[in-house]
């Protein structure tokens, strides 16, 4: 009988029941409920808290909020409220649909493009790390250091050993890295080799309660970003983590494949800005805008001419920033639009914009890895497949390693390179910071760059994604539903 004993169908059975069904309905309504939250992430949620009740009630409280707590937040917020903005001359002449997409990072942290700057891409991996090490060793006044990643290997050693020689000159050197991605830097003897040197090394988010690499009642929150900014006049910034390209953590996928830059001129400023505001809300220290320039005030425009802007995003951007930013570059694609990227699940605006591309005779290439570290994201990145290529986009996979350059090519004239992936966590998560520029000089380097990853890849047919197995194609869809809220 349905009332009687203690089996499933007892009284005890009943109340369970009643439990799980309002845990159900409770969780439904805050996934329906929470701000910034795009339609078809709710509509994920709903199906997954209604068809696995107790898997997707632990999932969204596991990953479904994304409040990383008031006084992160309010710490935030009074810290971009306390550092003055950076203000440089703009440049006389700017292009109507390029000045479009600054005017969109602009309303992002409330930087326009500067003109003035000479950035440089770095020849290699490791023609990057020489030139980081050199001007570590440089250094008179500060050295301000973000990474995501930092391992005790061979690059990372040496830009520790950099650092450290640095603190002992009396260079005063802030370190933030990631308290997830540099866990077990963390625990290295390279700690205690900085902070006896005298250098300030800071674990960002660590406060933040975990359950293996989730986040509890938070999202799997990141500060991802990449920056160096030494003396406030030379400014690092791209995809690349201070490790070695072969990544010793996750050999199977090496090499690391990236891309660093290296700026002068006033954009080196807003770069600044975007540390000292991350600095200043772990720390509480009261750094300013000046803190570290070896000159007070933004660095002077330099002899070159490119123009430029910075831009960063995290917990107090507007929403979706990150994706409009995207979008926006993508609409300003005349001619030609080349995109590398390691980790490919688009929002439904970024992926219609990619698409739209070439159909308004635009000649769209993305290139991606052909061997992807996170599974999940290689299977939504594949299901997108027939989309893109019924649309016109031509789809490369890159096989000599793990492809992680964040690189997009618009024209010869604009590029848009930096930290941020066009997944969730870059587009919604993360703190990411990217780079706006307006160079036919740099759009030709890194285009150059783009061609190299292209000529070692392999083009993605029409027909060979119709012939993949519909399990295959089951599954990547399956798993692509889920993306707006993995």
């Amino acid at each position: 009988m349905i009332w009687s004993g203690s089996t499933a169908f007892g009284p005890g059975g009943v109340i369970l029941s009643i439990v799980v069904l309002v845990a159900q309905l409770v969780v439904i309504g805050l996934a329906l409920v929470r701000p910034n939250r795009t339609p078809s992430a709710r509509v994920a949620w709903v199906a997954v808290v209604l068809f696995l009740p107790l898997v997707g009630i632990l999932a969204y409280l596991l990953l479904g909020e994304t409040d990383i707590g008031r006084r992160r937040v309010k710490a935030l917020r009074d810290a971009e409220q306390a550092i003055a903005r950076p203000v440089a001359p703009a440049p006389e002449h700017l292009d109507p649909t390029d000045a479009s997409a600054f005017r969109l990072v602009q309303s992002i942290n409330g930087f326009g493009p500067t003109a003035g700057n000479r950035i440089t891409l770095a020849e290699s991996s490791q023609g990057a790390i020489d030139e980081l090490v050199a001007d570590i060793d440089a250094a008179t006044t500060s050295v301000h250091i973000s990474f995501y990643i930092w391992l005790d290997d061979g690059d990372g050693g040496r830009v520790a050993d950099a650092v450290a020689a640095a603190a002992r000159r009396g260079v005063a050197c802030r370190i933030l890295v990631d308290a997830l991605g540099s866990k077990l830097f963390l625990r290295s003897p390279r700690v205690g080799q900085l902070r006896d040197a005298g250098a300030h090394l800071v674990a960002a988010l660590d406060d933040v309660p975990r359950l293996g690499h989730l986040a509890i009642g938070r999202p799997d929150l990141r500060n991802h970003r990449k920056i160096v900014v030494i003396d406030g006049r030379v400014a690092f910034c791209g995809s690349r983590n201070c490790a070695d390209a072969a990544f010793r953590i996750k050999p199977r996928f090496a090499p690391w494949v990236d891309v660093f830059f290296r700026c002068e001129g006033p954009v080196v400023a807003q770069e600044q800005w975007l540390f000292l505001t991350s600095w200043r809300a772990e720390t509480g220290e009261q750094v300013t805008a000046d803190t570290g320039s070896a000159t007070p005030g933004a660095p002077a425009p330099h002899a070159g001419s490119d123009v430029a802007a910075m831009f960063g995003t995290g917990p107090t951007s507007p929403d979706p920033a990150m994706s409009e930013a995207f979008v926006t570059a993508i609409a300003s694609a005349r001619d030609r639009l080349t995109i590398t990227t390691p980790y490919f699940a688009p929002d439904q605006p970024l992926l219609q914009a990619i698409c739209a591309a070439p159909q308004r005779g635009v000649a769209t290439t993305l290139i991606l890895p052909a061997h992807n570290d996170s599974w999940l994201v290689a299977a939504t990145a594949r299901s997108t497949y027939a989309d893109l290529l019924h649309a016109g986009v031509e789809v490369y996979e890159y096989p000599l390693g793990l492809l992680h350059a964040k690189t997009m090519t618009i024209d010869d004239r604009l590029c848009l390179v930096g930290s941020a992936n066009m997944d969730r966590r870059s587009l919604q998560l993360n703190d990411e910071n990217n780079l706006l520029a307006d160079s036919p000089a740099l759009a030709a380097r890194v285009g150059a760059r783009q061609q190299e990853y292209l000529a070692a890849s392999r083009r993605v047919t029409a027909e060979e994604v119709a012939a993949w197995p519909w399990p295959r194609r089951l599954g990547q869809n399956a798993v692509a539903m889920m993306s707006p809220i993995l």
